[in-house]
């Protein structure tokens, strides 16, 4: 799932585990992500908050690492660190 957000766009942690079929599973979209071992090609700096944002548990040892990533890839963030709604990926059900 997290591998088909697009470049460009984010999903929260609950949607990510709503697609998965139980959207009460967000914390372990988290811990799943969280155990990707270093160099995985899933793209895990795509899924924020579902206020969106990055997460300080999701910087893989790196201060801001997802939000650089995020920012290489275009998505833009308001003045408070909060990804613009735009970038958030809608799948439909």
């Amino acid at each position: 799932m997290v591998g088909s957000i697009p470049s460009g766009y984010v999903m929260s942690y609950g949607q990510v585990a709503a697609l998965a079929g139980n959207p009460r599973m967000a914390r372990q979209v988290g811990w799943a992500l969280h155990a990707l071992k270093p160099g995985s090609t899933i793209p895990w700096q795509r899924v924020v908050t579902k206020d969106g944002r990055v997460t300080k548990h999701a910087d893989m040892g790196e201060n801001n690492l997802q939000k650089l990533l995020l920012l290489n890839e275009g998505v833009a963030f308001d003045v408070q660190g909060q990804v613009e709604k735009k970038h958030f990926f809608k799948r439909n059900a």
